[in-house]
């Protein structure tokens, strides 16, 4: 038998040596996705069995309006950023699958988690998209951006309207939240030739359908909160909307939360019914998670079977 030349048999040998990094490599998207996808059902359960289940016990809304409102509220984050990517890449409607369980990773397991997991799904479909990166970044930032932007919005419209409500160290600290807040947009927008990999139009109308998904969001729930309550006149509750998106995303605010559900107490009374109707939408947003990650994984394992 023919001896292997020495050159040869060490060029043979880190052959087979890099296959299983070969192999690695092309299958980190999938493992990384499997293991969001196990920290989703883990942060799910948790949620769930925390305080989930203790708000569906309390006061049902009867009137099926409501649940529509909620289905559309639900659903506007993840068309949101589908109606951007079937733009920049022209996805399939499965897509939408995939931006549900980003919605849901960042939620229930850690900021941006569900970025991380999107990417990794974008990174699957190489053949659809060859580097996904640059977009997956330039949809992250504009999308904080736009909620920074709305936010500051809401400050200039609600605090002059809402200021008797506040005491002087709420009043400040608002404030104080809203300029960290711009401070926090200003370096993207100054360097944006730097960050940003998306040609300048459409980062504008990436920007822009982020606006109005949010601008959705705030009129969606306050049409649910309104058929909940009908008793509360719905522009009432459209200013409720407003600032629950602006204590959301102010960074120095402690016990965001609570600090929503007492102002809110406070401008239209029904503490009870009000805390009741807060806790049973959390409730509710955690139910319909889990729903559709089990339906995810069902269909994800029927399609295996039938391959």
């Amino acid at each position: 038998m023919a001896k292997t030349s020495e050159p040869e048999g060490y060029a043979e040998i880190a052959r087979v040596g890099l296959e299983p990094l070969k192999t690695l490599g092309s299958r980190w998207p999938a493992i990384i996705g499997a293991v969001l996808t196990v920290a989703m059902i883990v942060g799910l359960g948790r949620e769930l069995l925390g305080h989930g289940l203790a708000g569906l016990s309390r006061s049902v809304p009867q009137d099926p309006r409501f649940y529509l409102c909620f289905g559309l509220l639900y659903m506007s984050p993840p068309t949101g950023d589908y109606v951007i990517f079937r733009r920049l890449w022209g996805i399939p409607l499965g897509g939408l699958v995939a931006l549900i369980k980003k919605r849901i990773a960042n939620e229930v397991v850690f900021g941006y988690s569900g970025d991380a997991y999107f990417y990794a799904w974008a990174r699957a479909k190489a053949r659809m998209v060859a580097s996904p990166f640059g977009a997956v970044k330039d949809v992250t930032i504009l999308s904080a951006i736009a909620g920074n932007a709305i936010t500051l919005l809401l400050v200039a419209i609600a605090l002059p309207l809402g200021r008797h409500l506040l005491t002087h160290d709420q009043f400040r600290t608002v404030l104080g939240s809203a300029a960290v807040t711009l401070a926090i947009s200003l370096p993207f927008l100054i360097f944006s030739r730097r960050v940003f990999s998306l040609p300048r139009a459409k980062l504008w109308w990436v920007f822009g359908i982020h606006c109005i998904r949010l601008l959705c969001g705030s009129v969606l729930i306050a049409f649910a909160w309104h058929f909940a309550l009908p008793g509360v006149p719905v522009g009432m509750w459209l200013f409720l909307a407003a600032g629950r998106l602006l204590v959301s995303r102010l960074p120095l605010v402690p016990n965001k939360d609570l600090l929503f559900a007492n102002a809110a107490i406070l401008l239209i009374g029904q503490d009870q019914a009000l805390s009741e109707l807060i806790a049973f939408t959390a409730a509710l947003t955690l139910v319909v998670h889990v729903a559709l990650i089990i339906l995810f994984g069902i269909h994800a394992a029927l399609t295996r079977l039938r391959a």
